[in-house]
């Protein structure tokens, strides 16, 4: 008899199903396990690391943008402005200063940044969710964060050579292209400058005063407040004393999340604390005060400056810096013209390039007697180079009167569109001041023009201006070279807001 089953019994096959029968289901009971781990760690990942970190913080708000209006802001534009928000989760609702986390519609985390009950930029994104997984330490932590970005632009600077033997004046932190919106930080030899145009700046002036006097070489620092911006974030800080004579404040929760920041600097090589147990506080050592009109000496290309605490911006035009260099390039044997020139930069390095005349004009006493200064500090012959108080459009007037034309000329007036609703009034002055000065430009000469006016360089005007204003006198140009400012003013791509400064090398014909 054939025997079933590959030759097994009856019995014996009939014995093997309950066996084939367990097996099977502890195939599936495995299978399934293996579907709910999966699960389980899927879900675990689906949460993202700011939602891990935000969920140990109690009444942590939550700003939640409207649909549609996300992407921007995922691709790294740092001011959430009102009409971007759909709603704000929490109570009580935040304050400004305070650290929020920043939601799409459907509720995700995009990011964090500090909040503003006041200003038209509700949130200042400091943290996108896709950065919080790479570095995590900094995650809804902005005194981490302060410390790893003013870090980051000290090593942004070494990498360009700055400071270097030939130059210590120099911008160390440029807002949001370092990626701290509202923040300037120039560096002057052994002063700093910190210019403030955000609420949180004012907030975390003592953890910013700290981190900058780390730098090295850095033995005084200056604040200055922006009042007029200050005030549309909600601030008034136009009787505010300076950080220097004023005394540490804060919660304990603040104090206490300084104190770890500073330590965690310390095990990085820094040093030179002062310590105050009985008040829970860290504090960092104050830098010696300066003089409000206190002049110090700076290099730049081995030109040398005096520079005014009081001056305009920060002090000095760091952001020139490659434009000047450039022009000394140019001016050998040269009959140069420096319109609207401040304390003399141009001017000065078209002497050290080997000019054999060159005339600085400016409206401002201060500046100029600054200027004047200048020209003895680098042992310049006085009978090749000098600086007349007079307006430049005047100035250009009577030189075309008098027919008088020069081989190089630069023109580099102020800002004169401060806001886009002035754009083509503004248009309308850069025009004008461009047709004089091509007119003192002699035939086959150089121009070199400059606009600090954001909205004209965003705009793409500047170029058109200066092509109507050579219609308007019959002249011809060639664009030799276009630049902007400094490689020490990055600029975020997310943000070409912060794209101001526009400098044009043109052939006058």
């Amino acid at each position: 008899m054939l025997r079933a089953c590959g030759g097994a019994s009856p019995a014996a096959a009939a014995a093997a199903v309950p066996a084939l029968v367990r097996a099977r289901l502890a195939k599936q009971a495995s299978s399934a396990a293996h579907a709910a781990a999966t699960a389980t760690a899927s879900a675990s990942s689906s949460l993202s690391a700011l939602g891990e970190v935000a969920a140990g913080r109690k009444g942590l708000a939550r700003v939640v943008l409207k649909k549609g209006k996300t992407q921007i802001f995922r691709d790294g534009s740092p001011m959430v402005y009102s009409g971007a928000i759909d709603r704000i989760i929490g109570r009580p609702p935040p304050k400004t200063g305070d650290v929020v986390l920043v939601a799409d519609g459907a509720e995700k985390p995009i990011g964090w940044g500090l909040y503003n009950s006041v200003s038209m930029f509700c949130v200042r994104l400091m943290q996108l969710e896709e950065e919080a997984k790479r570095d995590p330490t900094c995650a809804l932590n902005m005194e981490r964060l302060l410390e790893a970005r003013i870090l980051s632009a000290v090593d942004l600077r070494r990498s360009l050579g700055l400071p270097s033997v030939h130059t210590n004046a120099y911008r160390l932190i440029n807002s949001e292209g370092d990626r701290l919106s509202g923040l300037i930080v120039d560096i002057f030899a052994d002063v700093a400058v910190v210019a403030s145009s955000a609420a949180w700046v004012e907030k975390y002036r003592h953890e910013i005063q700290f981190l900058v006097n780390k730098v090295s070489d850095v033995n005084h620092i200056k604040w200055r407040s922006s009042t007029d911006i200050l005030k549309e974030e909600g601030l008034d800080v136009s009787e505010q004393k300076d950080p220097e004579s004023s005394s540490h404040c804060g919660t304990v929760e603040r104090e206490m999340a300084f104190m770890h920041s500073i330590q965690h600097i310390n095990q990085l090589g820094f040093s030179d604390l002062t310590i105050f147990s009985s008040s829970y506080v860290m504090l960092p050592v104050v830098p010696t005060p300066l003089n409000c009109c206190s002049y110090f000496q700076v290099m730049e290309n081995d030109v040398l400056y005096l520079v005014s605490l009081e001056g305009q911006k920060t002090g000095f035009y760091a952001d020139q810096r490659e434009n000047r260099h450039f022009i000394s390039t140019l001016s050998k044997d040269q009959r140069v013209l420096d319109l609207c020139c401040y304390s003399g930069g141009f001017a000065l390095n078209a002497a050290k390039g080997g000019a054999n005349n060159v005339i600085g004009i400016d409206s401002s006493a201060s500046a100029l007697d600054l200027a004047n200064k200048n020209i003895i500090l680098n042992k310049l012959d006085t009978q090749r180079i000098s600086f007349v108080k007079e307006d430049a459009t005047a100035f250009m007037k009577g030189a075309i009167s008098r027919n008088e034309v020069w081989d190089l000329v630069i023109l580099d007036p102020p800002k004169l569109a401060p806001r886009k609703k002035v754009l083509q009034s503004a248009s309308g002055m850069y025009r004008s001041l461009n047709a004089l000065a091509m007119q003192v430009v002699k035939p086959g000469g150089l121009l070199m023009t400059c606009s600090c006016s954001g909205a004209m360089t965003q705009s793409g005007l500047f170029l058109r201006t200066i092509q109507g204003a050579a219609s308007m006198t019959g002249r011809k140009v060639t664009v030799l070279r276009q630049a902007g400012a400094a490689c020490d003013h990055p600029v975020d791509p997310a943000y070409p807001e912060g794209r101001y400064l526009s400098n044009y090398l043109l052939r006058v014909t």
